[in-house]
């Protein structure tokens, strides 16, 4: 990730790539605008970042794509005309302003990528509660379209249990089921071929923003953003923007399908700021 022009300081390589269009921007939750936080919910956007978004959604089509469920998330921004794409894109809904529908009056968007599993998700959540009771620190989180098992706060010697666990759970529904990994999160969702990265090409057409005039932008930090970077590649002509702390090894040695870099959520303000 390293060796990536930086949206900031190589602004005049970002603005070639803009080319003179108008950005539709697609916007990660956790880890971009927010940092990433022990406990989830914790993650409460602050107002700086929530000004910078909003100012920007006013003068043009803003989305967050997030693992999140878009409900919470929906509440902690409170931005009108903001559209929400929730558990990783399975759950897209939001009033869009006619800007970005390309009218003169509002409407409203809606889109489930997957229904029926309702009582699957509820049934694994109650599994997972249960023999995740003796790793301390655990979290389960259920969403409407996925179960989130948190393990940032558990003890190293518990997280083999909490692995065999999830992958005991995958093995039960290996039709059914999938495995999302994130920072410190395993993600369980239903096993239908959908992602972040086909959200937002859902969305582009969606809004009306896939034509030559735009260019789609998506800001993101964690693995499941790499679905969405590759997405916008190719005759999508988008631009993928990676949020890295280059100071963590880790994260600066894992390749990215993205075509810039920024270092912090700092960071991430002041290039929506920019954007606006």
């Amino acid at each position: 990730m390293g060796g990536l022009p930086h949206a900031l300081r190589d602004g005049d390589q970002f603005a070639a790539r803009v080319n003179g269009r108008r950005p539709a921007v697609f916007l990660d939750y956790d880890g971009t605008l927010t940092p990433i936080v022990d406990r989830p919910q914790d993650a409460v956007i602050s107002e700086t970042m929530r000004n910078a978004v909003h100012r920007l959604a006013q003068r043009t089509t803003v989305c967050v794509v997030t693992g999140r469920d878009r409900s919470v998330v929906a509440e902690w921004l409170g931005i009108d005309g903001l559209v929400v794409a929730g558990s990783h894109g399975f759950d897209i809904a939001g009033n869009i302003s006619g800007r970005a529908a390309g009218g003169e009056g509002g409407e409203t968007i809606q889109h489930h990528a997957v229904a029926g599993f309702e009582e699957l998700l509820a049934t694994i959540t109650e599994q997972l509660r249960n023999q995740l009771a003796s790793a301390p620190g655990a979290t389960v989180e259920p969403k409407r379209f996925s179960v989130a098992v948190h393990y940032r706060l558990v003890d190293p010697a518990h997280r083999p249990l909490v692995t065999a666990t999830v992958e005991d759970l995958l093995a039960e529904y290996p039709d059914q089921l999938k495995l999302t990994p994130g920072k410190m999160v395993y993600e369980i969702q239903p096993k239908v071929d959908w992602n972040k990265g086909q959200a937002v090409l859902y969305l582009r057409h969606a809004l009306g923003v896939d034509g030559p005039e735009y260019v789609s932008l998506y800001v993101g930090d964690d693995i499941t953003d790499e679905d969405a970077f590759r997405a916008l590649k190719g005759p999508v002509n988008g631009i993928g923007v990676v949020v890295a702390d280059l100071n963590d090894p880790e994260v600066a040695g894992r390749p990215t399908a993205a075509d810039f870099l920024l270092e912090s959520i700092g960071e991430v303000e002041r290039f929506l700021d920019m954007l606006a």
